[in-house]
């Protein structure tokens, strides 16, 4: 097992590195750039960036925007014309875009391995403690989000799988598939227009996970406070997740009941529990953990923007879009390398997750 694990490690070297080489490759032909978005918030052509332009080293206010004499300046960035070609210089000086390519994407490399992530573009922040300032609003839905789904759908699934056929499976499958058609941000909106002064009651809040008062309650009070924020988002997130993992659950399990093993298990006389949880249960959750890593990754980063977006809650979701938007490549780059590293240990974790659940895989015996 330790042979395998050192492999899996050493494996994920060239996987990130690859990752982070085709996203580099894909930035270098996508249109527009930290540099023609400063152009552009000088010459009055775009809208504001997410923050004021200062994080990447210097005040741009001061330098000289026209050519002299006047005349139109050519540059390969759209927009520039009639700018002082040493003020275009100097953008791209900040930016890091005067090296080539090659050498910009080995020293990402170079800092990435010591995660130094440097600072935003954009904001007068590092990157790092921008990262674990969005932190806790991902953690506390990511967490929550699958704490609650896995605790709803696996016992739900294993209850559907024994009772299959029956009154109790029709109605749950029913609430399932209504449950897996709604999308979440539009359940979302629907909870705030019902619960959240949209309309009708004004029962939950609508912005951020801590009341204003929140330093002022006492342990007790910032527990619920927490909580209370949390109700409306969390539902919103796990309503298409706990069905999909609920049905996920059931055929699996009914899959395993239908095989001789448990046919075998039953005639010698052992518990319907002993058969489900000591021999069932083992076998048939080796395909919801396989689905556990793609879950995970979603439910912490990706799954939540929309979410975000409606509850006013600032994560790592709602940062990495607002990132891509504004061309604030070392945030965009620093989340997808943090995002591939946590993807790849969970994936790890996973498959020694499920050597705990069937001790009779063996991965020291096949090829990784």
């Amino acid at each position: 097992m330790l042979a395998y694990i050192v492999r899996r490690i050493a494996l994920m070297v060239p996987t990130v590195i690859g990752i982070m080489l085709i996203s580099f490759v894909v930035v270098q032909f996508a249109p527009g750039g930290p540099v023609e978005r400063v152009i552009a918030e000088l010459t009055g052509q775009g809208s504001s960036a997410t923050a004021r332009i200062s994080g990447s080293g210097g005040d741009f206010g001061g330098m000289p925007q026209s050519a002299p004499g006047g005349d139109p300046v050519s540059s390969k960035y759209r927009g520039a014309q009639g700018l002082d070609p040493a003020f275009i210089k100097e953008l791209e000086r900040q930016f890091g875009f005067d090296k080539p390519a090659h050498e910009r994407f080995f020293k990402m490399l170079w800092d990435y391995a010591r995660f130094d992530f440097g600072r935003s573009y954009f904001r007068d922040v590092s990157v790092v403690d921008l990262v674990i300032e969005k932190m806790p609003v991902s953690i506390s839905l990511g967490l929550w989000m699958m704490l609650i789904s896995y605790g709803i759908s696996i016992p739900l699934g294993i209850a559907k799988a024994v009772r299959d056929g029956s009154r109790f499976d029709m109605w749950t499958s029913a609430v399932i598939v209504v449950g897996y058609a709604i999308p979440g941000f539009l359940f979302a909106i629907l909870l705030v227009i019902l619960f959240a002064g949209g309309s009708f009651f004004s029962w939950f809040p609508l912005r951020g996970l801590t009341s204003d008062n929140w330093e002022q309650l006492s342990l007790t009070g910032k527990i619920l406070d927490y909580f209370w924020h949390l109700v409306l988002p969390i539902t919103s997130m796990v309503l298409g997740a706990f069905a999909t993992t609920a049905l996920l659950t059931k055929n699996s399990f009914l899959d395993e009941i239908r095989k001789q093993y448990v046919v075998t298990a039953r005639m010698k006389g052992l518990s319907e529990r002993r058969v489900l949880y000591g021999h069932v249960f083992r076998n048939a959750m080796l395909i919801v953990i396989a689905g556990f890593p793609g879950a995970f990754v979603g439910a912490f980063f990706t799954g939540s923007l929309l979410i975000e977006t409606i509850f006013s809650l600032d994560g790592l979701g709602l940062l990495g879009f607002e990132s891509v938007l504004n061309r604030d490549y070392p945030v965009v780059f620093a989340n997808l390398y943090i995002f591939s590293l946590v993807g790849l240990v969970v994936n790890l974790i996973s498959d020694l997750t499920y050597t705990w659940v069937d001790p009779r895989i063996d991965f020291d015996t096949r090829d990784v």
